[in-house]
This record gives structure tokens, sequence and C-alpha cells, in this order.
């Protein structure tokens, strides 16, 4: 298995349609090759994040959930101030959200490399 590094300018690109096709260069799903059960994906390299364009309203209404396990623990984060703080920390979380829910994607996910 011969895994090559993809180089990314995220300049001007619509976010999900970048995190769409880094997941499927994560997955290996451009190989000839490819199996769902074998982790076979390239590694991806991205630049210039913080450029990249949102389509309609998802800087304003998109928003982020988490839980600190309490009753009544759910954070909001709005996309809008992730991305003012740390856009890298959106891309990787629209990529990990597109990538499969199994035992694979933490090791696919090491493999996404945000300059």
């Amino acid at each position: 298995m011969e895994r090559k590094l993809h180089k990314i300018d995220a300049t001007d690109l619509v976010a999900g349609r970048l995190a769409s096709k880094i997941a499927f260069l994560l997955q290996g799903k451009n190989k000839v090759d490819y199996q769902a059960h074998i982790d076979g994906g390239d590694s991806v390299e991205i630049e210039n994040v913080g450029k990249m364009k949102f389509t309609g309203k998802k800087l304003a209404d998109k928003v982020y959930y988490r839980t600190t396990e309490y009753p009544g623990g759910i954070r909001t984060t709005k996309l809008s101030d992730l991305m003012d703080k740390k856009p890298s920390e959106a891309l990787r979380r629209m990529v990990y959200n597109m990538l499969p829910d199994n035992k694979l994607r933490p090791k696919m996910i090491k493999r996404l490399i945000i300059k």
C-alpha cells in the first residue's frame, strides 16, 4: 500500500465541497484497490483554511454542539466564531463528520494536515 501526499490550497473553495473531497481522499476511494474495511487512504495537506468560502447563511446559522456530560451541559459554538478563532478546527470537524463512523476514523483524521 502506497500513500501519497495531496496538497490542496483552500483559497476561494467552498467549504463543504472541499471537506467532501478531503474525506474521499482520506478513505482511499480514489484508488483502484479500495476496500471499505482497509485503511488505504492518502495523506492530505491543506493551506489557507481561513480563506474558504461558505454559501448561503451558514456562517450566521450553523451551530456546533458539544456536551459536558452533566445535566443541562450543552455548549454551542457558532461557525462564524469558530472561523474567527480556529478555522482549522472548523474544517477538521467538517471532514471528521464526513468520514465513516467506525474504528478507522481516528486513523484517517490523523492523516489530515492543516497548515
